[in-house]
């Protein structure tokens, strides 16, 4: 099925949903929550350890690092161009949350990390995310798998390959980190939040700066 028909299937959103805990986040694998289960700790300030810097480039093929983040707030998650299913419900999910934002939304970019750098070139991610039904303005980035490695290390984001040959499939955690316009991390948003909600805790974050 091409990659632009997933789409059609999109119509059932499966977005965000907060899970601050006291201590510790804990982000569950999108195809087996047995494997792959990251804990976010806590810095001696009560701050978690989310985010950091990195070396990518985006799907112009422009070096960007973790100063692509300063001056908005963000939305980055991890996923890859041959995702069936939680990748293209999530991007257009964000598209929702937009909508839900408003004027807010001029305020909030969307950051696509791929874990899958060997298919996603500059060019894939490109073509990708300028699909109908995406939101625009999508920032996508990939590099060299030390390079992505790096940056999902710093995120705790989890991700495998699964099977051989060009029918691999990826492994991947689902989790939309809302980082601030100081490129720090402001909370986690798991995929079983609607839009609604998830607009609400950006909103929310917004107001305390």
């Amino acid at each position: 099925m091409p990659r632009r028909s997933i789409l059609l299937f999109a119509g059932a959103i499966v977005a965000m949903a907060v899970a601050i805990g006291i201590s510790t986040w804990v982000v569950i694998s999108a195809r087996n929550a047995d494997q792959g289960a990251v804990t976010f700790t806590e810095t001696g300030t009560g701050q978690p350890q989310v985010g950091g810097p990195f070396q990518l480039v985006d799907q112009d093929g422009k070096p960007v690092d973790q100063s692509i983040l300063n001056g908005k707030w963000s939305l980055v998650f991890f996923g890859f161009t041959y995702c069936p299913d939680y990748c293209p419900t999530t991007l257009a999910a964000l598209e929702a949350t937009q909508r839900q934002l408003g004027d807010k939304a001029r305020d909030v970019q969307i950051v696509f990390i791929t874990v899958d750098p060997a298919r996603d070139t500059p060019q894939a991610m490109k073509d990708y995310l300028s699909s109908d039904g995406f939101p625009e303005g999508v920032i996508g980035l990939t590099g060299t798998p030390e390079q992505v490695r790096t940056a999902a290390d710093a995120y705790r984001a989890y991700y495998s390959q699964v099977g051989e040959g060009e029918g691999y499939t990826m492994n991947h955690s689902l989790t939309v980190y809302l980082m601030g316009p100081d490129g720090k991390f402001r909370a986690p948003l798991a995929h079983d939040l609607g839009p609604q909600q998830a607009a609400s805790v950006i909103e929310r974050n917004m107001a305390r700066g």
